[in-house]
């Protein structure tokens, strides 16, 4: 498969990041564990100014953290589904307990707050539907505040990426 190259002229007017830090990103997203000197081999930069520019990322927020992606279905997680939920009210505490909630459980790995027919979107990553009519029944449905959730199953995943687009 051929790899393109996503650093533009209009990805560049909306960044305030040149383009060698950029590449730094891109690079790095496709493997953290990289040494400094592969790094730099790969950017065509010098291992020193790579390692500061890196650390300048890091430093800046731009880089969060560095992590391991684990095959969720190696783990024994293999049903994903994805949640539109609407909240009854949008008191201040209703939507706080509710994205607290969401933040405190481990099979919610994205929420998101959206607009249109629903309020978020979460998606949530279970061993089986056993685990998810648990969450369902035994945690969501008794936030306060929520009143309809609609849940699709992924059938198969086709594409599932990390990177973001820069």
């Amino acid at each position: 498969m051929a790899e393109t190259s996503l650093i533009t002229r209009e990805n560049m007017k909306n960044s305030s990041l040149d383009t060698a830090s950029l590449k730094i990103l891109q690079e790095l997203q496709k493997n953290s564990r990289i040494s400094s000197s592969e790094l730099a081999d790969k950017i065509g930069m010098s291992a020193s100014p790579c390692w500061r520019r890196q650390k300048e990322l890091e430093e800046n927020g731009y880089i969060v953290r560095y992590t391991a992606l684990v095959d969720r279905r190696k783990v024994g997680l293999s049903v994903v589904c994805l949640l539109h939920i609407s909240l009854l009210r949008h008191a201040e505490g209703v939507v706080q307990q509710f994205e607290e909630a969401m933040r405190l459980r481990p099979e919610v790995v994205e929420c998101y707050e959206t607009t249109g027919t629903a309020d978020y979107m979460v998606k949530v990553v279970v061993a089986d539907m056993d685990a998810y009519h648990d969450f369902l029944h035994n945690v969501l449905v008794k936030l306060p505040g929520v009143s309809q959730v609609n849940t699709s199953v992924a059938l198969r995943e086709v594409k599932y990426e990390t990177a973001l687009p820069l």
